[in-house]
């Protein structure tokens, strides 16, 4: 038997966004899970000798545990390509895409052009199963600059299924700046409080059903999904006081097929069409290793609400759920995502 290899490992955590609590639980989640797993762990915080550490201490590769901004929007994964340090997740390029909510049906499109373009000449490539809520994407200046407040009654034609709709920023995570807005009324204050968290905004519909959270693993067709979780708060939507409180909310994985479906076999055809769906958005934008697709299964078709590139792995996360129900180690699950991006990176530089 071979001797277990130990790698030195740097967890990045904590940083300067709106979710840093968040982080710096998942970081430490993470540190946890890597120590029990035998290997040596500096947990880095965003600070000014971040760069000078990452150079000086040899590292085998980096878990980035950042949310939010400077996490998730390509600046950290920029700054470690330029290091030439392995990491986890998607490269900067994509993660600059999938930050900004509004890029989704373009990058599917595009997709699903591509598809078609490789298809035989004599037959089309069928769409995918991903659908997204109709939507209107506006940035701030437009409003400050431009008098965009004076045109929201057009918001009623452009969404033509009416109220309630979701406001949000184009940017950002764990709910941070949504509202449920049930009338007109409520409109422009939503909008004013999404654009204090980004400088773009996101008026799209409602989607009532399951609200579900899938993981996918791995890159291009090697990619999986892990059971998906579906999320049920006790009242009103999942937001940031209900993702910040367990008890507000109930999780049941894997999804429960009477959720999907009364008949069990429309049920599973439901979970394969969602499941089908979460790896569409992950290929579509060339994620890497790890994501988290969030969705709604409306009772007819999965509509992806937004694509984490750096999910939550809290004790309390989504993810480490997943892994638990298709009974994998935490601290192995890691160890994996950390030995495929080490081997990724040598491909590359071979």
């Amino acid at each position: 038997m071979s001797k277990k290899v130990s790698y030195k490992i740097a967890v990045l955590m904590g940083g300067s966004s709106h979710e840093r609590e968040f982080s710096l639980e998942s970081g430490q989640n993470i540190t946890n899970a890597l120590k029990e797993r035998g290997h040596e762990v500096l947990h880095l915080d965003t600070e000014s000798s971040l760069v000078e550490t990452l150079r000086t201490q040899n590292i085998d590769a980096v878990y980035i545990a950042l949310h939010g901004k400077g996490g998730e929007d390509g600046t950290i994964q920029a700054l470690l390509e330029y290091l030439d340090i392995p990491y986890v997740g998607s490269t900067s390029a994509v993660c600059r895409i999938a930050w900004n909510k509004s890029s989704l049906p373009h990058a599917l499109s595009t997709y699903r052009r591509l598809l078609d373009a490789r298809a035989d000449v004599n037959t089309n490539a069928p769409d995918g199963p991903a659908s997204w809520p109709k939507a209107i994407s506006l940035a701030s200046i437009s409003f400050k600059d431009m008098g965009a407040a004076t045109a929201l009654d057009l918001v009623a034609q452009r969404l033509p299924d009416g109220y309630p709709l979701a406001v949000k920023p184009a940017r950002g995570g764990s709910a941070m700046g949504v509202t449920k807005v049930e009338k007109f009324d409520d409109l422009g204050p939503a909008i004013i409080d999404a654009l204090s968290y980004d400088t773009a905004v996101i008026i799209e519909q409602w989607i009532k059903g399951v609200e579900l959270a899938v993981g996918v693993v791995g890159t291009g067709p090697g990619a999986r999904v892990l059971p998906p979780v579906e999320i049920v708060p006790k009242q009103g939507f999942f937001d940031i006081e209900a993702r910040q409180d367990t008890d507000l909310v109930d999780y049941y994985c894997p999804v429960r097929p009477a959720s999907l479906n009364a008949d069990p076999a429309k049920a599973a055809q439901a979970r394969e069409l969602i499941e089908q769906a979460a790896l569409e958005v992950h290929r579509a934008l060339d994620c890497r290793d790890i994501s988290r697709v969030d969705l709604i299964w409306d009772g007819t078709k999965p509509q992806i609400l937004d694509v984490s590139v750096s999910p939550g792995m809290t004790e309390h996360s989504l993810i480490p759920m997943a892994c638990a129900t298709a009974h994998t180690p935490f601290g192995v699950f890691i160890e994996q995502l950390l030995r495929d991006a080490m081997d990724s990176h040598a491909r590359y530089q071979a």
